[in-house]
């Protein structure tokens, strides 16, 4: 009865064999759509992203994005997570390989074997091992992995939105600065037109109604001044906050205008799968698919027996009085079979609870695919109504101030009452800053199209094959 009872412990793994890890699929489809609905902004050639920022012709913004990304806690925080990653990938690695542990004492007292005092010591190596039968451990270790691809992806992110974030800011200020310079510019025009009033009135040629209105005007252009000024030294004082760049060192560098980037900054391949392949998030969510259908894999594993084995090898020795004995001690085993009999559910329950977890990171993954389309598609359409409304603001301002410089002329002679020139100075002022405004909104939609398109980062080999093979 022993022998049998002896057999079918050591086969009952290799009957428990035939039972294979059955976990979800590690990569899941997405539908998008095979090509993009917005006029894509070539400019006549497709550039990759790598260098995007230097093509803005600005190396004081190239500068500062890469303070903010020295300085950023998000980048930080990325950096940590992607060295936790790293370290829990190399723990999961550890659990495939068996572990060896050395110990060693020794102790000095009387001994009642040899009726004396002796000295006792050892030493000796542990070993123990246990075999993935089922491929837990291996799952395990994917997982980590797939987790630790996720982390790269994801510390490439932080940056990209750090780079994205600091250059909105800083294209804000300067932006903020050109209105000033409107500002400014109108303000000392309010003020001549309110002195040449005033002389006016006292030689009895205007009305005191009309250079009170003149005055009113000059106050209100100096007033709009002072507050694009307070804008504009908070836009400075943000931007000097996420860079760490000392003030009076920005101030001086940022002294001379730099000229308009370029019209057209980048290129889109016509497939939506290979900018989606290019976007660390979504190679991300992908990737947590793929640990959470390993963890799946996991969980199964808990449910089945586990095998492990054990051995030790050791040296000791006795010394009494003058003379010493030695001896060498080697062990294999035991060979340890669990079973798991009865747990309440537990383990059962664990395989649902990843399976849950699966289901989550899939639909997560369809939901980020969806929305980097989204980002995309609403990037290119803003660029494209930017491109469509600036030939248009450049009439209308030019035209605005053509005509403010004939009214301003025929109020001179004479022949235009205080109230034209106003209005159209008014105007003239509106259609200057709607151009200011449409040259940041313009470049705005760049920085949000550099984002939406993964902001130069890079896949592993075959990402992007694969994106656009899983596209219909």
């Amino acid at each position: 009865m022993t022998s049998w009872l002896r057999w079918g412990l050591a086969c009952t793994p290799l009957v428990l064999a035939g039972c294979a890890l059955t976990p979800p699929p590690a990569r899941v489809d997405t539908p998008t759509a095979t090509v993009w609905h917005a006029p894509l902004p070539h400019g006549g050639a497709v550039d990759g992203l790598a260098a995007w920022w230097a093509r803005w012709n600005d190396p004081l913004l190239v500068d500062l994005i890469e303070r903010s990304q020295a300085l950023s806690p998000t980048v930080a925080q990325a950096a940590s997570r992607l060295a936790q990653a790293r370290a829990a990938q190399q723990t999961a690695r550890a659990a495939l390989g068996p572990t060896l542990d050395g110990q060693a004492s020794a102790t000095r007292g009387f001994s009642e074997q040899l009726a004396r005092v002796a000295t006792t010591a050892q030493a000796g190596v542990q070993a123990g091992w246990e075999i993935d039968l089922w491929g837990g451990n291996t799952a395990a270790a994917r997982a980590a992995g797939e987790r630790l691809a996720g982390a790269q992806a994801q510390w490439h992110e932080a940056r990209v939105s750090v780079a994205a974030e600091v250059a909105l800011q800083y294209r804000g200020w300067r932006s903020c600065l050109q209105q000033l310079d409107v500002a400014e510019r109108d303000a000392a025009s309010r003020a001549e037109t309110a002195r040449l009033s005033d002389a006016s009135e006292r030689a009895g040629f205007t009305p005191p109604a009309t250079a009170a209105l003149a005055r009113a005007s000059a106050a209100e252009g100096r007033a709009r001044a002072v507050q694009q000024r307070m804008q504009c030294e908070v836009d400075l004082k943000s931007l000097v906050a996420l860079t760490g760049m000392e003030e009076p060192a920005l101030r001086e560098r940022a002294a001379t205008a730099p000229p308009l980037p370029p019209e057209s900054l980048m290129g889109l391949a016509s497939l939506p799968a290979q900018v989606l392949a290019q976007r660390p998030d979504v190679y991300s969510a992908e990737r947590d698919v793929a640990a959470a259908s390993a963890d799946v894999g996991t969980a199964q594993a808990q449910r089945y027996p586990r095998l492990s084995l054990q051995g030790s090898v050791g040296v000791g020795s006795v010394r009494v009085g003058g003379g010493s004995t030695e001896a060498t001690t080697w062990s294999i085993g035991p060979l340890a079979l669990q079973l798991p009999l009865f747990d309440g559910g537990r383990r059962a329950a664990q395989v649902d609870a990843a399976q849950a977890r699966y289901d989550e990171a899939a639909a997560l993954y369809r939901a980020r695919v969806r929305q980097a389309v989204g980002e995309v598609e609403q990037a290119l359409v803003r660029l494209q109504a930017t491109a469509e409304r600036r030939a248009s603001a450049d009439a209308a301002a030019q035209g605005y101030q053509t005509s403010l410089q004939a009214t301003e002329a025929r109020w001179r002679a004479g022949l235009a009452s205080q109230v034209e020139l106003e209005d159209a100075r008014r105007t003239a002022l509106a259609a200057q800053s709607a151009l200011v405004a449409l040259q940041l909104e313009r470049e705005s939609a760049w920085i949000a199209l550099y984002r939406a398109a993964g902001g130069g980062w890079e896949p592993p080999a075959g990402a992007a094959q694969t994106a656009q093979t899983r596209t219909p």
